[in-house]
């Protein structure tokens, strides 16, 4: 049985699930420890590139950011499924920590992070709601301008 509910909703927002972003070093995309999946930090890669570089409040304005935590947040997502094979077994997203690459006078951040914030939401319901960090840095890897990780609860087998 497929992830029939929550693929359903990708399907209705009109979202396809990606392929697992592979591991840029010595590390998984996911884990399951218990009833918990913790993800890596997932950068904005659509087909094995980041569409745009740079910091946010300079090269990057902070919607195209916005948008681009929402493709962190998807991609997330299809960690959380490489290990549990199955996104309707999310019980709920308990933490989302995002990171975004700012210019030094940039604060917008929690404005950043909404983009994933509101995807997890509009994918999940309430099962989404989450706590959350948003928290601004000088450089991320590759020069991406935001980087998202999820913590999920799982329903056991």
């Amino acid at each position: 049985m497929g992830s029939q509910v929550v693929e359903a909703k990708l399907a209705e927002l009109g979202l396809t699930l990606p392929e697992v972003v592979p591991p840029l070093a010595a590390y998984q995309p996911a884990v399951v420890s218990g009833a918990y999946v913790y993800t890596a930090g997932q950068l904005p890669m659509v087909q094995g590139k980041l569409p745009v570089t740079g910091k946010v409040g300079g090269e990057v304005t902070p919607e195209e950011a916005k948008d681009l935590a929402r493709t962190c947040a998807l991609n997330a997502l299809a960690a959380v499924k490489s290990v549990v094979g199955d996104l309707d077994r999310i019980a709920r997203v308990v933490k989302v920590v995002g990171f975004v690459a700012s210019a030094p006078d940039f604060t917008g951040q929690p404005a950043v992070l909404n983009g994933a914030s509101e995807l997890l939401g509009a994918v999940l319901g309430e099962k989404g709601v989450h706590a959350r960090s948003a928290v601004g840095v000088a450089v991320l890897p590759l020069d991406a301008p935001v980087e998202v990780e999820i913590q999920v609860e799982i329903v056991q087998d």
